[in-house]
């Protein structure tokens, strides 16, 4: 479908509506749904209890006993409508993060191999990593769990045909363009290429989920002897973050 077709407003359940931009995940399309989704929230429509987003659309979820689907219909429709969400701004508050990382040895034993499967070195695989800001398009999975795109089209490489039986919390993998920052331990089918020292959710926090979509992060490379320090720093194992203006 051309954009004209975008966005689509789905119902959803009893309680529920989903406004679509794209019928797959696109930069333009994840923008479009990160925009609308704070333009919502900033509305602050009547009814509507929480909010959020996917890689491509904006979900939304009202009080099912005050209010039927009509009725939030019609006060979305006029939001839907206001603009074109395509070419609006990305929201405020965002932040860029730069969190270490480790790329490839016994840690992230898939580097070599993810590397081969984009065309590249590994020494310019890691330039490459190392260097592409990225963008949390979403929160999902996993609690906290980011994922981040786009990386050049060179890494549009597939996923593993078999699991990977376990990653631990802070492994970075990559397929289909994307990163995985995992804030669990858990079995994945993404190539694990980097390590960081990071916990991207905190259950004991009054913020358990670090990052927001919308928020950017470079992974930075460090050295095995820089990782054995950070890996007992605390939590943020040595992220730091600014305001994006």
């Amino acid at each position: 479908m051309t954009r004209a077709h975008w966005p689509q407003v789905c119902t959803v359940g009893v309680d529920g509506f989903l406004v679509r931009f794209g019928d797959h995940l696109s930069e333009a399309a994840n923008r479009a749904a990160l925009a609308f989704r704070s333009a919502l929230e900033a509305a602050q429509l009547e009814g509507v209890a929480e909010t959020s987003t996917s890689l491509a659309s904006t979900y939304l979820r009202f009080d099912a006993l005050s209010y039927d689907h009509a009725q939030i219909e019609k006060m979305l429709s006029p939001l839907v409508r206001e603009q074109d969400w395509f070419a609006a701004s990305l929201p405020e508050g965002r932040r860029l993060w730069r969190i270490p990382t480790l790329y490839g040895t016994e840690l992230a034993p898939k580097l070599a191999e993810a590397a081969e499967l984009a065309g590249l070195t590994v020494a310019d695989a890691i330039t490459g990593l190392s260097t592409s800001r990225v963008r949390v398009q979403t929160i999902g999975f996993a609690p906290g769990q980011p994922y981040l795109g786009e990386l050049a089209p060179t890494w549009d490489i597939p996923r593993q045909t078999g699991l990977t039986a376990r990653v631990p919390v802070g492994a970075v993998t990559v397929a289909i363009r994307q990163i995985v920052l995992f804030s669990v331990t858990a079995p994945t089918g993404w190539r694990h290429v980097g390590q960081t020292a990071f916990q991207a959710f905190r259950p004991e926090s009054a913020t358990p989920f670090v990052l927001n979509p919308g928020d950017e992060v470079l992974f930075p490379a460090i050295d095995p002897g820089v990782f054995a320090r950070l890996k007992d720093s605390g939590p943020d194992g040595g992220a730091t973050y600014e305001p994006i203006p």
